[in-house]
């Protein structure tokens, strides 16, 4: 359908959900069911569909793996580093979601399990998701603050 000259990435996105329980800022995240990474922890994210625009990926992916829904999403940075995921050349845009109450997700699609967690407190994380999640915690941090 489509020809190039050239090799082009493609384009995933990533939601950082956080909130606020106890007095401590807690994030969303799902249990990749699926290679790569397969059991380690990630953000909810995936693919953006040929005809749909970034932030409506993100609310879908966030939905389909979560089963969470959010009114406020806000686009925090872009991440492009040439070996961030094993699998092709892939850039992904990241939206940030501040919720007011701990709502409990349901995994689905490609989660085998979808957990809140202490900031503090992360397992072990899949792609380029700690550098992620250190981006998207000072964001949220100065917005509370």
């Amino acid at each position: 359908m489509y020809s190039y000259e050239y090799p082009h990435p493609a384009v995933t996105v990533d939601v950082a959900v956080f909130t606020r329980k106890n007095n401590k800022l807690k994030l969303l995240l799902i249990q990749r069911a699926q290679d790569p990474h397969k059991g380690k922890w990630a953000l909810p994210g995936g693919f953006v569909d040929i005809d749909e625009d970034l932030e409506t990926a993100a609310r879908r992916e966030l939905n389909e793996e979560t089963g969470i829904s959010v009114d406020d999403i806000n686009q925090l940075h872009t991440f492009g580093k040439p070996d961030r995921d094993p699998r092709e050349r892939i850039i992904t845009v990241v939206y940030t979601a501040l919720i007011p109450a701990e709502i409990k997700p349901t995994a689905a699609s490609d989660a085998a399990k979808a957990e809140w967690f202490d900031v503090n407190q992360l397992p072990e994380l899949a792609f380029d998701h700690p550098e992620i999640i250190k981006l998207a915690c000072n964001k949220i941090t100065s917005r509370l603050d």
